[in-house]
């Protein structure tokens, strides 16, 4: 297959599968999803992801429809359906099925996988950001359905021929559209702590236990969209990216200051990376 849709037990190519009207998903955005690659059918730091998907569903009371280790074992199952190894892997649940009310639907919710080739990324790649003020809510902690904000600053920053969007709220940086953001300042990994405001990343735990491991120190602090354009380089981490670096910000160079050390933490990730997936 080229690519795999799935739904509660149903699978099939994307483009042949069809969901109920009355997902709740529909009406309400009810769910909530995660994500991660895989090479060489092998799912990258798929405990991690698991456990923040289950973590996200009991905080939106969601009933999963199975248990933690049936997700692992069907997801392992479904790559394997795959023509390349080398996937995206995304699963969401919503809350359930029943005709449009506010009240929660009674019983387990509704699984979804889908899954895409995917090839291995390039760390090396510079990208373009700009920055959107963060119009939010204020539940960004939990990977919920509800987008819409994400998906209008990520066209915003596409039309601008950018990568990217950095989300401020007035001066305190928060996190990107889809991606975590970090800066290296005086040889310091200085990083959002993990509040309500950013998404608990896991590449960005990667990131963190990377520079840890590199005798890098760590800062979980907040910091401002003025020391982001004075840093010695601005990273953005994700599931999909792993950690990639900025050049540029709403048309201002910026980075470039910390070339060794940026090239010793990228290699470090990408090391960890093929390590675990070509066992």
């Amino acid at each position: 297959m080229k690519t795999l849709g799935y739904y509660n037990g149903r699978f099939d190519e994307l483009e042949r599968m069809q969901i109920p009207m009355n997902d709740r998903v529909c009406y309400f955005g009810d769910g909530v999803y995660d994500a991660g690659p895989c090479h060489a059918y092998h799912i990258f730091a798929l405990d991690e992801h698991v456990e923040r998907f289950f973590k996200n569903a009991a905080a939106l009371r969601i009933q999963m429809p199975c248990t933690k280790e049936e997700l692992k074992d069907l997801l392992k199952d479904l790559v394997k359906k795959l023509d390349t190894g080398d996937q995206f892997v995304y699963y969401q649940v919503t809350r359930g099925t029943g005709i449009r009310n506010h009240e929660f639907t009674d019983g387990p919710g509704n699984l979804w996988v889908m899954l895409k080739p995917a090839p291995v990324p390039s760390l090396k790649e510079k990208i373009r950001l700009i920055t959107v003020e963060d119009t939010r809510f204020f539940h960004c902690n939990i990977k919920t359905l509800n987008l819409i904000p994400n998906v209008m600053a990520s066209q915003k920053a596409k039309e601008a021929g950018c990568q990217e969007a950095v989300f401020h709220r007035g001066d305190r940086v928060t996190e990107c559209a889809h991606s975590n953001c970090h800066i290296l300042k005086g040889g310091h990994l200085i990083t959002a702590p993990t509040d309500n405001l950013i998404l608990p990343g896991i590449a960005r735990a990667h990131l963190i236990r990377i520079c840890e491991q590199l005798k890098i120190p760590v800062e979980e602090r907040p910091f401002t969209v003025a020391e982001m354009m004075d840093s010695d380089e601005v990273l953005v981490s994700s599931s999909s990216k792993f950690c990639l670096s900025a050049s540029e910000i709403d048309g201002v160079p910026v980075g470039g200051k910390a070339p060794v050390l940026l090239d010793q933490i990228q290699s470090a990730l990408e090391e960890e990376f093929l390590k675990e997936t070509e066992q």
